[in-house]
C-alpha cells in the first residue's frame, strides 16, 4: 500500500488530495486500486498516514520500515525499506476471535468472572490455570460451537484466540481438567441460577412471573450401573432399549432458562411438578406466578398444587 497524491487547481491555486491505494494484479497487468480517499492532507496529516512498520530480527533488534508516496522512489539497496513478494504473503495460524471477544464481554458484563472467581479460586486450594477460567471457556464453548468437552481440546480451542483472552495456555486445555471443572460448578448450581436471574434481570428489565414448564430426556448407551437416575422409561428420542433421565427446565417469557431439575429416567411427567414448585418456591421465594405447561402435565392434583400456591397455569 501507498499514498497517491491527486493535484487539482482550483480558483487559480494548487491543491494536492490523496488517496491510499495498493497494487493488484489483474489479467491486463498490475493496477492500482484505492482503498479510501484521504482528502488534502496538511504536513502533519501526511505525517501521520507515512506510518512506520516496525520488524524485529532474530536478534531481536528493531529498526524502522518507511512507507513511502507513489512518487517517491527507493533505492534498491535503501535498508529502510521493505519490499513485499505479494506471491509469497500467506497466512498462518488463523484464529476466531469476534465471537470468543463477544462472548467474553457478555460473561464480563453478568458478572461471572467474578462469581467465579469467588466460589473457585480457592485460595488454600491453588490450581495450576484458574478454575474461573476454565468455566469461562466452556461457557463461551457452549455459545460460540458447542461441543464435547474431548472436541474442545483437540479441534476448538486451538483454532481460537482464547489462549491470549483468556491467559489460558493451549498444553493445559484438556477434556480431564474440563470435566474436573464441571464437577466443581455442580455444586453452585443454585446460587448460580440466582446470580444469573439477578443479574439478567438487572441489566434487561426481566420478568419472571411467567414461566414456561417442559421436560425432556437425554439417553447413554451402556448399562450405567453407577447412576441410580439412568432408568428405561419413555424415550423422546426413540430409544426405549437405553437408560435415560428425565430433565425439567424452566423458562422465563423471554427464554432465559431460571433452573433446571433432573429426575430418574422412568419417571412420569405428569409427577414432576409439584416438585418443581417446591423448588422454585425455595429458590426465589412464593409469588402469584402464571405457569405453561403442556397437557402431558395437567392432572388435578396438579391444579390443586397450583391453586394452594398461589399459581396460575
Amino acid at each position: 500500500m501507498f499514498l497517491r497524491p491527486h493535484r487539482r487547481s482550483k480558483d487559480g491555486k494548487p491543491h494536492t488530495y490523496w488517496s491510499l491505494v495498493e497494487t493488484v494484479r489483474t489479467p491486463d497487468g498490475p493496477r492500482q486500486r484505492k482503498l479510501c480517499y484521504l482528502g488534502e492532507l496538511n504536513a502533519s496529516g501526511q505525517a501521520r498516514w507515512l506510518k512506520t512498520i516496525e520488524v524485529f530480527n532474530q536478534q531481536g533488534e528493531s529498526r524502522q520500515l518507511k512507507l513511502f508516496p507513489s512518487e517517491v522512489e527507493a533505492p534498491d539497496d535503501d535498508p529502510t525499506v521493505a519490499r513485499v513478494l505479494i506471491e509469497k504473503v500467506r497466512l498462518e495460524r488463523m484464529r476466531r476471535f469476534g465471537d470468543c471477544l463477544v462472548g467474553l464481554e457478555l460473561w464480563r458484563r453478568l458478572e461471572l468472572d467474578r462469581f467465579c472467581e469467588r466460589w473457585l479460586d480457592r485460595p488454600e486450594d491453588p490450581a495450576e490455570v484458574p478454575w474461573s477460567r476454565v468455566a469461562a471457556l466452556l461457557a463461551l464453548n457452549r455459545l460460540c460451537a458447542p461441543g464435547s468437552e474431548l472436541a474442545i481440546e483437540e479441534r476448538w480451542f486451538p483454532t481460537t484466540a482464547l489462549d491470549d483472552l483468556l491467559g489460558i495456555e493451549a498444553a493445559k486445555v484438556n477434556d480431564s481438567r474440563l470435566y474436573r471443572c464441571l464437577d466443581r460448578l455442580l455444586p453452585l448450581k443454585t446460587k448460580l441460577e440466582r446470580h444469573l436471574a439477578e443479574r439478567y434481570g438487572a441489566l434487561f428489565a426481566a420478568e419472571f412471573d411467567v414461566l414456561l414448564y417442559d421436560l425432556t430426556s437425554s439417553y447413554v448407551e451402556g448399562a450405567a450401573p453407577k447412576d441410580p437416575m439412568m432408568r428405561r422409561g419413555y424415550s423422546r428420542d426413540h430409544r426405549p432399549d437405553c437408560k435415560q433421565v428425565v430433565i425439567a427446565l424452566i423458562v422465563n417469557v423471554e427464554g432465559l432458562p431460571l433452573s433446571y431439575e433432573t429426575f430418574d429416567g422412568n419417571r412420569a411427567d405428569v409427577t414432576t411438578l409439584e416438585a418443581v414448585l417446591r423448588m422454585v418456591e425455595r429458590k426465589y421465594g412464593k409469588a402469584r406466578r402464571i405457569w405453561v405447561f403442556d397437557r402431558g402435565i395437567v392432572s388435578e392434583e396438579n391444579l390443586k398444587a397450583l391453586r394452594r400456591r398461589g399459581g396460575r397455569s
